[in-house]
């Protein structure tokens, strides 16, 4: 891996999970599946056989409904079989947060409950490294509620709100980009590590290993694969050698 500063860069393989089976959706909207990818199970087997150090698992129907799926994190945490995974996708209080920690994820991913100052600080104090807040925006607004909401906040004020509340790692992906395959949106990513001074993975748009070394010189500490290793448009095997 490369070091940023006294970090590593890393990449993180996407496993979006919809009803049973990996997708990817335009823009987060559940009606645009623009990838169907099978078994999570399988997928989380292929990436660590790949070299994966580290896994990326949303349930979207969590995300959407705002209640985890019951053994998703279970099933996908043993089938890849010792390589970490963070996980996110409805996890809105601290009990599902404790929740998912006890069924093996190595860190659980935040959204819509990190618009609660009170939860964020309890949260952060909680669970420390173990836990991650996504910012995930349009039009450089928060949006929350499986981004079928959009609130008035910009992004950099939450990234902001998140250090001041002890988080220690973010998650910034461009619902706009999301499965686009247009580019990182790297004013927004700049904008939050400057307002944050936080670790930032990346996630949105991503097409190619430039777009992953660009990431990388913008001061990112990873980034998250989806369309562009389930579409074939770039190997993890590559990706992960880059990195």
């Amino acid at each position: 891996m490369r070091e940023v500063g006294k970090r590593a860069f890393v990449v993180l393989p996407a496993i979006d999970v919809l009803e049973g089976r990996c997708v990817r959706l335009a823009g987060g909207d559940r009606a645009r599946v623009t990838i169907e990818g099978g078994d999570p199970e399988d997928a989380a087997r292929r990436f660590t056989g790949e070299g994966a150090t580290f896994l990326h698992l949303v349930d979207l129907d969590g995300a959407f409904s705002g209640t985890p799926t019951p053994g998703l994190v279970e099933r996908v945490v043993a089938a890849a079989d010792g390589t970490p995974a963070q996980v996110g996708g409805g996890y809105r209080t601290i009990a599902s947060v404790d929740a998912a920690l006890a069924a093996g994820a190595a860190r659980v991913m935040v959204g819509t409950a990190a618009l609660s100052p009170a939860f964020l600080r309890e949260a952060a104090e909680r669970f420390g490294e173990r836990l991650v807040a996504a910012v995930d925006t349009r039009n450089g607004l928060v949006v929350v509620e499986g981004w079928a909401r959009t609130s008035e906040l910009p992004a950099p004020e939450l990234a902001h709100a998140c250090a001041g509340a002890g988080v220690q790692r973010l998650l910034v992906t461009s619902a706009t980009r999301d499965g686009s395959l247009a580019g990182p949106d790297l004013g927004l990513l700049e904008s939050v590590i400057e307002a944050s001074g936080l670790p930032v993975l990346a996630a949105g748009g991503i097409a190619s290993l430039d777009d992953l070394i660009r990431l990388r010189d913008a001061g990112c500490e990873g980034a998250v694969l989806g369309s562009a290793l389930w579409s074939g448009r770039i190997r993890l095997v590559d990706a992960l050698r880059m990195a």
